[in-house]
């Protein structure tokens, strides 16, 4: 959703505080689509300091359904996000890059809310995401998910620095 800062910059002072409905239902990162399953209106407090620089707080919460990194099973994780920016409506978007400000939500003097919430979400990102702490994960032979289920594999890894001398051995088996 764009939001117009027109109304703020009307005069020097000048604060508004809005609240948004969040319209993603999911969200796209590193060519994959998570479902958000649950989020809360994004609450924005806009204070027009002077001479078109606008101070940006705001906050909301949501949850991101992210498959567990060993398992696959979808996990529902919590995003808090909260952010404070100050905005200088006067920097054209050559300026803001020159000036390595990479607030690409403004375009010109409009707030894109779906770009400044994937920019959060993002920078919340977890690093890596467990069931829980304990979760067994898949077999790497057959698939079956071991927190659930056991199978008869052959776990017993071979040491692969090995792989030359046991070669030598199987070419020369005596039958």
């Amino acid at each position: 959703m764009l939001i117009q800062l027109f109304n703020i910059l009307s005069q020097d002072g000048k604060e508004e505080s809005l609240s948004i409905s969040v319209e993603m239902d999911k969200y796209h990162y590193q060519g994959r689509d998570y479902r958000i399953i649950a989020k809360k209106p994004l609450e924005l407090h806009l204070l027009h300091k002077k001479n078109k620089i606008v101070e940006l707080t705001g906050n909301t919460e949501m949850k991101i359904q992210i498959p567990c990194a060993r398992c696959l099973d979808p996990v529902d994780v919590p995003f808090v996000l909260a952010f404070e920016y100050e905005l200088d409506l006067k920097q054209t978007a050559e300026d803001r890059e020159a000036d390595l400000n990479e607030l690409n939500f403004l375009e010109d003097t409009n707030l894109d809310t779906e770009q400044l919430i994937s920019n959060e979400i993002l920078i919340n990102w977890p690093i890596r995401v467990l069931c829980k702490d304990d979760c067994q994960g898949i077999c790497s032979h057959c698939g079956v998910n071991l927190n659930r289920e056991t199978c008869d594999c052959d776990t017993s890894e071979l040491d692969p620095r090995m792989a030359a001398i046991r070669d030598i051995f199987s070419k020369f088996k005596e039958v």
